[in-house]
């Protein structure tokens, strides 16, 4: 009895194992529900932020901060699937070379970009919370923890 219940487990371990070993890598199309256009106000600052369908291997987006009447910030973004990597790059203001973050994590409607070299942030974090899509950046600059977050609700082109 002993060495058929041994027997079963070694067959359930080496089971689950096969089968965590078959586990596909997410593809840029797991992040399809960003897609859509996306507004905000924060602090007297309107938001937006657009993304393309996942489509050959990206996701173009935009984001742009306007206040009295002005941008005040942009940026150009991208999501490619590089290989078997998702890879998140940001050109903030058009800055080029884009910065890559890639994929740490992705789970259900929830991505972490992620690259301890930058400067600031370190962290990308993109999630659905219902209808809104929210995002968060963080890390630390000159020693100091810091952070911002956004919550856009869907939204047209303006």
């Amino acid at each position: 009895m002993r060495r058929t219940l041994g027997a079963i487990a070694l067959v359930v371990i080496c089971t689950a194992a096969v089968g965590e070993a078959r586990q596909e890598k997410p593809t840029i199309d797991s992040l399809s529900w960003m897609a859509g256009s996306w507004s905000g106000t924060a602090r007297g600052i309107e938001m937006e932020e657009h993304w393309t369908a996942p489509k050959g291997n990206s996701m173009i987006g935009i984001h742009r901060d306007v206040g009295k009447g002005r941008t005040m910030l942009f940026e150009f973004l991208r999501i490619e699937q590089q290989g078997d990597q998702i890879v998140y790059l940001s050109m903030p203001n058009g800055r080029s070379p884009a910065t890559p973050f890639p994929a740490k994590e992705i789970t259900g409607t929830r991505v972490v970009f992620e690259n301890p070299a930058h400067d600031f942030p370190q962290r990308i974090i993109y999630w659905k919370d219902g209808n809104d899509l929210r995002a968060r950046i963080e890390g630390t600059m000159n020693g100091k923890a810091g952070s911002e977050e956004w919550k856009w609700s869907p939204g047209g082109l303006k």
